[in-house]
C-alpha cells in the first residue's frame, strides 16, 4: 500500500480566467495517463504511490498550509489541465474552497456522487464526534475529525478503496504499463508492524497537543492528551488561557507539547519553557519536515521526534 514515492506540487499564487480549468473536461484518450486531482499531500502521495508512472498527479495544497484555512490556487496553464479523479479528505475540510472549484470544473464526472469524485474519510471510523453542532464550539466538524492521515492504518483502509476507484476510472491502457489499482499491501503491513514495535515506549506518554491534528497518531500508539493549547478549536490561545493550561500542568504533568510544522511555534514554545517540556514540531502530512518525502517519510520522521522525547 505504501510504494513509491509522491510528485506532489506548490500551487501557484494566483489564477486567471483567460486559462482554462484544472478540473475541465476533455476527450480520455486511449492509452491517456490518469489525471488526479488532489486536495492535499497525503493524498496525493498515496495516489502516486497506488498508480506509479501510469497517473499524474496535482496537489493543490502543500504541507506547510493549514487545511482548515487554505485558498487553494489550482493551476491555470498547464495543457494536462483535465482530471480524470478527485480525491480529497472530505468531513468538510475543503469546504471553504472545493466546492466552487468543483462548480466552476464543468467536469460533470468529478462531482460528488460521480466515480470521479473520492473522499478519504468515507472509508475509516471517524473520532471525535461533536455532541453539539454550532459554531461557538469553533471549528468543529459534524461528521468527526478529519486528520485521518496520522494513523497509518487509516491510509492502508483509503488505499484499498482508492485503489479499487482508480481501476474504476482508468482510461484504457495496456496492463503492462498499468499499476492503478495494484496495491502492494505486504509493504504496508510490514512497516505499520515495524513503526509499532519502535513506539512501544510511547505507549500512555501524557502530552500536549496545539491543535486536534493527531487524534488519531494519539489513537494508534496509545498516547495520552492531557491539555490542548486552543481553547476551542480553530480558536487561538490567549496568554491568560495558556497561563491556565500550565497551572494544570502542575498538577497532571505532560512529557511533551505536539504541534504541526505548519502551525506558530509560539504557543507550544511558551508553555515548554514554563513546564520545562520539549516542544515537538511532526509533520503532520508528506513534506512537512526534511525526510518526510513521502509516506514512509512521514510516519518514520514523526516517530523518531516522538522518540526523542525523554522518557
Amino acid at each position: 500500500m505504501l510504494t513509491a514515492r509522491t510528485n506532489t506540487k506548490e500551487p501557484p499564487d494566483e489564477i486567471h480566467s483567460t486559462h482554462p480549468h484544472p478540473l475541465a473536461t476533455l476527450p480520455t484518450l486511449a492509452h491517456a495517463t490518469l489525471n488526479v486531482f488532489a486536495c492535499e499531500p497525503e493524498w496525493g502521495a498515496l495516489t502516486s504511490e497506488l498508480g506509479g508512472d501510469a497517473v499524474k498527479v496535482y496537489t493543490a495544497t502543500t504541507a506547510m498550509q493549514n487545511p482548515h484555512r487554505i485558498e487553494a490556487r489550482p493551476q491555470p496553464d498547464r495543457p494536462d489541465a483535465a482530471r480524470h479523479l478527485v480525491v480529497c479528505t472530505g468531513a468538510e475540510l475543503e469546504v471553504g474552497w472545493l466546492p466552487l472549484l468543483l462548480r466552476e470544473s464543468g467536469n460533470a464526472e468529478v462531482q460528488p456522487g460521480r466515480p470521479g469524485y473520492f473522499e478519504a474519510t468515507r472509508y475509516v471510523i471517524l473520532l471525535d464526534k461533536p455532541t453539539l453542532i454550532d459554531r461557538s464550539q469553533g471549528d468543529v466538524h459534524a461528521a468527526g475529525n478529519p486528520h485521518i492521515q496520522t494513523d497509518p492504518r487509516n491510509i492502508a483502509r483509503v488505499g484499498a478503496a482508492l485503489a479499487q476507484r482508480l481501476a474504476e476510472v482508468d482510461p484504457p491502457t495496456p496492463p503492462s504499463t498499468r499499476r492503478a489499482g495494484k496495491p502492494s499491501p505486504h509493504a504496508g503491513k510490514s512497516s505499520i508492524a515495524r513503526w509499532q514495535q519502535q513506539a512501544a515506549p510511547l505507549k500512555g506518554m501524557p502530552v500536549v497537543v496545539q491543535h486536534k491534528s493527531f487524534t488519531y497518531l494519539l489513537n494508534w500508539l496509545g498516547l495520552r492528551e492531557v491539555a490542548t493549547l486552543e481553547p476551542k478549536p480553530g480558536v487561538e490561545a490567549s496568554v491568560g488561557y495558556l497561563a491556565e493550561v500550565a497551572a494544570r500542568l502542575k498538577t497532571t504533568p505532560a512529557r511533551a507539547v505536539l504541534r504541526a510544522t505548519y502551525q506558530s511555534p509560539r504557543a507550544s514554545e511558551w508553555l515548554a519553557q514554563r513546564a520545562d517540556i520539549p516542544a515537538v514540531a511532526l509533520p503532520f502530512t508528506v513534506g512537512g519536515a526534511p525526510g518526510a518525502d513521502d509516506l514512509f517519510g512521514l510516519f518514520d520522521v514523526t516517530l523518531a521526534g516522538l522518540l526523542k522525547v525523554p522518557q
